[in-house]
């Protein structure tokens, strides 16, 4: 990690780096607080308010779960805010890990400039989140991401956005994480990554089981990438309603084919209505429903097991 002096490998935590071993059960895909509403003309009042003393709560079931980290994905733009991630962290005894970059084309805020800063220059402040801090707060950023596509194909400025990140990921060792609904856009975000050199084993594409075609998991497997499945327990859709099945078979499908280190799962809350306190899910989606479904399919522990920890924990682990 050529920008940081600390050289022994860690996971970086918004309350300070950690060995790896103290990682166990992760969620590598959640927010605990973010606005998406504020765009006009796009999901009008979806929102997970800031409600420290909900969070908590929703969270602490998790780790009355045996959950040890939440990585929230929440960006410049729509709520990253790391001094409330550290508050969140020590509240909760969790670990949590807090990303880096921008989010998708709508969601760019306006000073951050991206189509008139050079994609150096872009890549440059991910650097500064990793290697000094936000701001002046002095709080690190442990990945890269969620940064994503709007639609399914790359806009110029999202493109701009993906090429930094690959630079940045190069400069710091740390995993990038994306975006990419509903439709194989994975597989052209890999390319640019690929192109601009970044090492692909330490890539996450996200939302892969909003299109649940094993064909596209496996091509991104096959690249090398981890496939993210983090669309879990959401209930929007009658995919997500219903589609969980093919899911789970996918998932059989690359573990028979070899890829169990290539497999990330999570539930991407993101809005009020998936927490437990209003009838949605909130962060123990995995716990009690949809992990005893992959046992049911025959998935045994030692394979959940390097899902849920051995994977996340070596895509945090830096240095």
């Amino acid at each position: 990690m050529t920008d940081d002096p600390a050289t022994a490998p860690g996971v970086q935590t918004v309350l300070g780096r950690i060995v790896p071993g103290e990682l166990g059960w992760t969620l590598p895909h959640e927010h605990t607080a973010i606005a998406l509403w504020h765009i006009a003309n796009r999901w009008d009042y979806w929102e997970l308010r800031r409600d420290e003393p909900l969070i908590v709560e929703e969270l602490g079931r998790f780790s009355a779960a045996g959950g040890s980290a939440v990585v929230d994905l929440t960006t410049p733009g729509v709520g990253r805010d790391p001094e409330w991630l550290a508050g969140i962290s020590r509240a909760t005894g969790l670990h949590v890990v807090m990303g880096s970059g921008w989010y998708r084309d709508a969601y760019y805020p306006v000073e951050a400039l991206i189509d008139r800063r050079s994609v150096d220059d872009l890549a440059d402040e991910i650097v500064r989140d990793a290697t000094i801090g936000v701001g002046k707060t002095g709080i690190r950023a442990g990945i890269i991401g969620e940064i994503g596509t709007d639609k399914p194909w790359l806009s110029a400025r999202e493109e701009r956005v993906h090429r930094a990140a690959a630079r940045a990921a190069r400069r710091t060792g740390l995993a990038i994480t994306t975006h990419a609904v509903q439709s194989t856009v994975g597989l052209d975000q890999l390319t640019v990554f690929e192109e601009e050199g970044a090492d692909l084993s330490r890539v996450v594409i996200g939302h892969a089981d909003s299109n649940p075609s094993p064909a596209y998991h496996r091509a991104i497997v096959e690249r090398g990438a981890t496939v993210e499945f983090d669309f879990l327990g959401m209930s929007f859709t009658p995919l997500e309603r219903h589609g969980e099945g093919r899911i789970v078979e996918s998932i059989c499908e690359l573990l028979s084919g070899g890829f169990g280190r290539q497999i990330l799962l999570s539930q991407d809350v993101c809005h009020d209505s998936q927490l437990t306190r209003y009838g949605g899910n909130g962060y123990v989606y995995l716990a009690e429903t949809f992990l005893p479904r992959l046992r049911t399919a025959g998935v045994g522990d030692d394979e959940i097991r390097t899902i849920t920890i051995d994977n996340p924990r070596r895509l945090l682990t830096i240095g």
